[in-house]
């Protein structure tokens, strides 16, 4: 600990921040706590956990660029991802609307914002007074809900995929499935 500002300032002019160093000390103090066992007679502390700091700056390193990898294979995916047209919006199976009124009102409410207004976690977040990370899950638990409700109303239907769904009106599975 008597070396803490060396060893910051050693950090910081090997990444891009403060922050950043700061965060990689922390982790290298951890490291050193549980490997502190490895430290050899002829060594000295300082020598040896300046080796975890420049092993950890290259960790940082590589995980920022794998980050940045994964990152660009999602924002290609979402250039090349075209919206469905505005007539497949109105294909929406009958039961599927009339499944969401059997939900609690807080699910129900959450997926016509989110999938239905295609409003963002935000939006219901401000909307029912909770933070966007409960919304996120309110949205998981409805999606869960809904889909049982789904295979409760559809059986058959619901297994195959059936996008021409007609059991809630015939009251039998009577779907094709697969089809478009």
């Amino acid at each position: 600990m008597d070396h803490h500002r060396q060893f910051l300032a050693f950090l910081q002019t090997r990444v891009e921040s403060r922050a950043a160093a700061e965060d990689i000390l922390q982790a290298a103090f951890v490291k050193g706590l549980e490997r502190g066992a490895e430290v050899r007679d002829e060594e000295s502390v300082v020598a040896w956990f300046y080796r975890i700091l420049r092993n950890a700056v290259i960790d940082h390193y590589r995980h920022r660029a794998s980050t940045e990898r994964a990152m660009e294979g999602w924002g290609k995916e979402f250039v090349t991802q075209e919206a469905p047209a505005a007539e497949l919006k109105n294909e929406i199976c009958a039961c599927i609307l009339g499944l969401l009124d059997t939900l609690k009102p807080e699910y129900r409410d959450a997926l016509r914002t989110i999938d239905l207004d295609e409003g963002s976690l935000n939006d219901l977040a401000a909307q029912a007074g909770i933070t966007s990370g409960n919304a996120a899950v309110r949205v998981h638990r409805a999606r869960e809900a809904l889909r049982k409700q789904v295979r409760v109303v559809c059986g058959s239907c619901a297994e195959h995929g059936c996008l021409d769904c007609h059991c809630q009106s015939t009251g039998s599975a009577s779907c094709q499935p697969g089809k478009t």
